[in-house]
């Protein structure tokens, strides 16, 4: 089975990576082309359009930034859709609304592609080891004929029904980072103000039933001012303006969505965004003048 793969950032060159190690045939195309490098170095065919791409894979997955740039690369002049041929498929795994997604399966329809919705959770360090989450959505025999190359990236698969089904969930946990970065930020940030070592407050932390995958991982690199980036503050500020995209268009009111997204713009704006997302932790510390 031929693969290609659409977006080569951190999560993308990962997945890449692991698909080159398990024996795949894999083109790739990223607008920024020095972003393949280690890539072509471990095997894949390198190629100047998403249109190559798709003439040169059975199954293409789009590891882009937001729904605008799977438009560009889907629909767009040499999009994936000017290189079709019978039995194309794809694979979204962007972070994107789920409206926008319905909209994709259709138009991908329109050209006789099948288009699942493939969302994940877990970052580039996860990826490599093909140890991601997976939420997927859409045709069911679709799912079917994909499922061997999903298990391979992913430990656990969810299929999840109609088209946008998974995007919404993603949408969900990705709101569970948000908040839960926050509430262990200004946790360390309430301690150092009492003069308490942050440590004592993570040993008690993880001691009980509110610890977390987060508090238990990087929560210690976040006292140490250690925010090198598996998915990073800017692209988290992008996720939480889609979910309020999302909630908006479904008459939903998240007020504690409003106030992180607002933190969240600031935190960008102070020049924070290039961190890991739980470089939050940083601004926090920057707005209350600790040294």
């Amino acid at each position: 089975m031929k693969i290609g793969l659409i977006g080569t950032g951190m999560l993308g060159n990962a997945i890449g990576i692991h698909l080159l190690h398990s024996g795949y045939q894999l083109t790739v195309f990223n607008r920024t082309s020095d972003k393949t490098i280690e890539l072509e170095k471990n095997g894949a065919c390198v190629v100047s359009t998403p249109k190559e791409v798709g003439e040169n894979s059975d199954i293409v997955i789009i590891v882009v930034k937001d729904a605008n740039a799977v438009n560009h690369v889907s629909f767009e002049k040499d999009g994936i859709v000017y290189g079709n041929h019978k039995g194309l498929i794809v694979c979204d795994m962007s972070t994107i609304n789920p409206i926008n997604s319905k909209n994709n399966a259709e138009k991908f329809s329109n050209h006789d592609i099948s288009m699942l919705d493939t969302p994940v959770m877990g970052g580039p360090n996860v990826a490599i080891n093909g140890e991601l989450i997976m939420m997927a959505s859409g045709n069911k025999n679709t799912f079917d004929s994909c499922k061997k190359l999903l298990d391979t990236i992913a430990t656990k698969v969810f299929f999840l029904g109609e088209s946008g089904t998974a995007h919404s969930i993603k949408l969900a946990m990705n709101l569970q980072i948000t908040m839960l970065a926050l509430a262990i930020s200004e946790g360390i940030t309430l301690t150092r103000g009492m003069n308490i070592n942050p440590e004592t407050f993570l040993e008690i932390l993880n001691s009980t039933y509110f610890k977390t995958g987060m508090s238990e991982n990087k929560a210690f690199k976040m006292i140490q001012d250690n925010f090198e980036p598996t998915f990073t503050l800017e692209n988290l500020k992008k996720d939480i303006n889609t979910i309020s995209q999302a909630s908006k268009s479904l008459g939903l009111e998240l007020p504690m969505t409003k106030k992180a997204e607002e933190v969240y713009e600031n935190a960008v704006k102070e020049g924070f965004g290039k961190l890991d997302y739980t470089g939050i932790l940083a601004y926090l510390k920057k707005i209350n003048k600790m040294v």
